[in-house]
């Protein structure tokens, strides 16, 4: 007689084929960039990495391109994440609105998170160049002619391709709110308008203290994206000009690929896989746990 099919190994048995493939696309890669960054690796890839212990690090501590990027990064971090930590919030709170076409503005507001960011990226290069249409609408507004160079001026490229992450973020970020909208019970309201509160005193008293824990988690996961931006620079500017707008993902892009340093990159993606993970620990750490599988 056959013996049965032990019916534990049914779920191993589902999941090892992504396993493998995740262990080969992603674990051993990471593996393999980890002992890199302690080699010397990059112009000849027929020659073998060789070691050189802590050599990359120094390099990273002494390199001032890389602190320049780490500066860009953290002020477009900066710059990002209060604004799509509070314009979706305020944009959610519109929507959320009992009119009539109100389901027209979802769509419209969530549009651009749909769109392919090359397909935005070029046609927002489009925009900003110096005769493309914002400088077209603000010379006829001033009624003389502005050449305003949002992407080749070094004080302007990195906060208008900044522009461009917040565009695009808002409706994503406004659907998470939404979300947590409309699992706000109505009675609260009325109870407050029975006490005399104004629509204000509304969302002062009521709204912003039960959505402060998705307004934290959007702010985690918004820092996390602005940590890795890459193909808003990469499309609009190229980390130029002058390195202005150039990210550390960017600059482990061009290290590895342009300059051929495989081995340095790595060590900088390691700094920055170490960033990013502290920001997600953080998320999962002090995050409620019923928030965290809303947005998951």
């Amino acid at each position: 007689m056959q013996r049965p099919f032990p019916r534990w190994f049914i779920p191993y048995a589902f999941l090892t084929p992504a396993l493998l493939v995740l262990g080969l696309t992603v674990f051993w890669p990471a593996l393999q960039a980890f002992y890199l960054s302690f080699t010397e690796y990059g112009y000849d890839i027929t020659q073998p990495p060789r070691w050189v212990g802590w050599a990359n690090f120094v390099r990273l501590w002494q390199d001032e391109t890389f602190w320049q990027t780490l500066g860009n990064t953290l002020v477009y971090l900066i710059g990002v994440v209060p604004i799509l930590a509070i314009a979706p919030l305020i944009l959610a709170i519109l929507v959320n609105q009992k009119l009539k076409g109100m389901n027209w503005f979802r769509v419209a507001y969530y549009t651009p998170v749909v769109i392919s960011m090359v397909v935005a990226g070029i046609a927002w290069r489009w925009l900003y160049a110096e005769t493309g249409l914002f400088n077209q609408v603000l010379s006829s507004l001033i009624g003389q002619t502005i050449r305003i160079p949002w992407l080749t001026s070094p004080n302007l490229a990195l906060f208008s391709v900044m522009a461009v992450t917040i565009w695009k973020g808002l409706g994503y970020y406004m659907v998470i709110y939404l979300a947590g909208l409309q699992g706000i019970p109505v009675d609260l309201y009325e109870a407050a308008a029975i006490d005399g509160s104004d629509r204000w005193q509304k969302h002062w008293d009521i709204t912003l203290p039960l959505m402060s824990p998705y307004m934290f988690l959007v702010a985690v996961i918004s820092a996390i994206s602005a940590t890795k931006v890459f193909e808003e620079i990469y499309i609009m500017t190229q980390g130029g000009p002058r390195s202005s707008s150039k990210t550390v993902v960017y600059y482990v892009y061009e290290q590895a690929f342009v300059d051929l340093e495989m081995s340095y990159a790595c060590t900088i993606g390691l700094v920055l896989f170490i960033l990013i993970l502290t920001l997600s620990l953080i998320r999962l750490r002090i995050a409620p746990e019923q928030d965290t599988k809303t947005l998951l």
